[in-house]
């Protein structure tokens, strides 16, 4: 469990969060809303990344700020949303980095490292260019590794910042039922623009100027509804096939 209570966040003498109380169990939960909803700066709060105005972020009851950064790295894994690699550094020599907060530096990995790799780049499909450097790399390829770095933790909290950023549409599918399979065990929050992915999480969270203005399954009628009117009517949700859809409306005013 990772829980904000009365969330406040300012930047730069601007409040981007005002009162915020959300907290996240087992599941994936999507969070989507116009631009400076709020969004990746909560995620970044949750990944203690930001420190918060005034509030409290809880990690398994205890205050996020009152873990040890190592024993914190064991239990959130974190994507950026320009995630950031450099160097020299093969793919696979990247997604053993998600090991660190396990062994440390400096120590040699173990088979169990090697396992946790060898799932992370399964799983994300990047195994067949273990061996490029990232520099070889196309953006989506290097988003499948930054990912499988974070999977390769094996975090109980894992957050992701817009995940699907260069990836194609089939690894975007990929990547959504990833997503719905990590849910059943572990506490999967992301940051999606794309609307029509995010109603297949277990739970949509829609920020808008940093306040709450909805928190449901995908498919609630007035979840539908405030999307529509936090994006302004620019688009609207229909039922296809038995399931929720986000459409452009291409001809609003």
């Amino acid at each position: 469990m990772i829980a904000v209570h009365d969330l406040a966040v300012t930047l730069g003498g601007r409040p981007v969060i005002d009162g915020l109380s959300l907290d996240f169990g087992t599941g994936w939960t999507a969070i989507v809303g116009p631009n400076g909803a709020g969004k990746s700066t909560l995620l970044r709060v949750l990944a203690g990344l930001v420190a918060p105005s005034a509030g409290r972020v809880e990690l398994d009851g205890r205050a996020l700020r009152d873990w040890p950064t190592r024993e914190r790295g064991r239990h959130i894994a974190w994507l950026a949303q320009q995630g950031e690699a450099s160097g020299d550094l093969t793919a696979r020599d990247i997604v053993m980095l998600g090991r660190i907060p396990h062994i440390g530096l400096f120590a040699t990995p173990g088979p169990s490292d090697d396992a946790a790799v060898e799932a992370a780049m399964e799983a994300t499909e990047c195994r067949a260019w273990q061996h490029r450097r990232l520099p070889e790399l196309s953006g989506g390829e290097r988003q499948r590794v930054l990912l499988a770095r974070a999977l390769a933790v094996q975090a109980p909290v894992l957050l992701l910042d817009e995940p699907t950023t260069h990836l194609d549409p089939p690894h975007q599918v990929a990547l959504v039922r990833l997503l719905r399979q990590l849910g059943r065990r572990q506490t999967v929050i992301g940051v999606l623009h794309d609307l029509s992915l995010a109603l297949h999480a277990d739970r949509v969270i829609v920020l808008q100027a940093g306040a709450l203005q909805a928190d449901a399954g995908p498919d609630d009628a007035a979840l539908h509804a405030t999307l529509t009117r936090v994006f302004e009517g620019a688009v609207r949700v229909e039922r296809i096939g038995g399931r929720a859809i986000v459409l452009p409306r291409l001809d609003a005013d």
